[in-house]
């Protein structure tokens, strides 16, 4: 049994990956500031439902906060095996709004969270990523080894910050990092900010569904729990390395929505908006690394995961039907 220490708690695959190794055995401490990034309830449902189980302690904090961390024993002094760092503020468009509060949390958030492992003598940091830090002119399917010094928004730009520091200290402090750069993420009580809820509740709900462009864009999705594996599969020393996990089937957004209107049984009413530029017109990960490195492939196909969403969305509606997905 091992003891790790989680930010991000409350979050879409910070949850996921509790739950895994809560199942294994482990016990876990989670972080999280309950911020209204997106609609905060979608959180408090995630988080309820991990308090629930036996092996997880939660307390609400802000890794941000340097002094607040600092001050908070409890978090701060426990020893742990790992410390997996999955708070982030996420999201292309939002980060062009407010790029101050992204810099704060996924470059300072990763800096405090390192200090911890320093000061601890804890040997592994676990850094979750963005594919979106390739930025406009990635080959497909996109390898660890494509471009990734030209972002196009302040969300992957802080994000290859903290790979950056992550490194700074594997190097100086000998450090174990794995940097997991996922690719779209979508499955259960997912973020009401991404294209899959958002979609899903729309065409439920009758509302109109909002497209930027033309939906001729395509994504690699990748089921949760495929990502939770893959990040707990990082956990073993590696030294530093930067490995990808991503989808194994990439869809056009056109197709996406085709198919969740079979799936719901009702018509979705397009709306077309502009193109968003900040925005990758493709999305498809090269997960070879992955394979070798982890033993990790994806294994919920896309059929079955989209399913398994819209199950879990008929079964939650009565509140589910109600989260702001405006943002």
């Amino acid at each position: 049994m091992a003891h790790y220490l989680v930010s991000g708690a409350a979050g879409f695959i910070a949850a996921s990956v509790i739950n895994q190794l809560l199942d294994a055995g482990h016990t876990v401490v989670g972080v999280d500031n309950l911020n209204n990034a997106y609609d905060v309830r979608m959180k408090e449902y995630r988080l309820a439902r991990l308090c629930r189980r036996a092996g997880f302690t939660f307390f609400r904090s802000d890794i941000s906060d340097t002094v607040n961390l600092q001050s908070q024993p409890e978090i701060y002094q426990q020893v742990y095996q790992s410390v997996i760092n999955l708070a982030a503020r996420a999201g292309v468009r939002q980060s062009m709004e407010d790029p101050w509060v992204y810099v704060d949390t996924n470059m300072t958030g990763t800096l405090n969270l390192l200090e911890v492992c320093r000061r601890q003598g804890i040997p592994k940091f676990i850094l979750a990523s963005t594919s979106s830090i390739y930025g406009a002119d990635a080959p497909l399917p996109t390898p660890e080894t494509a471009d990734s010094d030209h972002p196009l928004q302040p969300y992957a730009a802080s994000k290859k910050g903290a790979e950056v520091m992550a490194h700074v200290y594997h190097v100086l402090y000998g450090i174990d990092v794995s940097v997991v750069r996922y690719f779209t993420v979508y499955g259960p009580a997912g973020r009401p900010d991404m294209s899959m809820f958002r979609f899903t509740q729309w065409i439920s709900e009758g509302h109109p569904l909002r497209l930027n462009g033309d939906g001729e864009q395509s994504r690699g999705f990748t089921y949760v729990e495929d990502i939770a594996r893959g990040t707990i599969q990082a956990l073993k020393p590696l030294g530093y390395e930067i490995i990808n996990l991503g989808g194994h089937e990439t869809i056009k957004i056109n197709e996406l929505i085709c198919h969740l209107e079979e799936l719901i049984g009702r018509k979705a009413s397009i709306e077309h908006y502009p193109p968003i530029p900040a925005e990758m017109q493709a999305s498809w990960a090269n997960v070879q690394k992955a394979k070798q490195m982890l033993g990790w492939e994806p294994q919920v196909s896309l059929k079955e995961g989209i399913a398994n969403l819209v199950a879990w969305y008929n079964a939650e509606r009565h509140w589910a039907s109600l989260i702001d997905t405006s943002g």
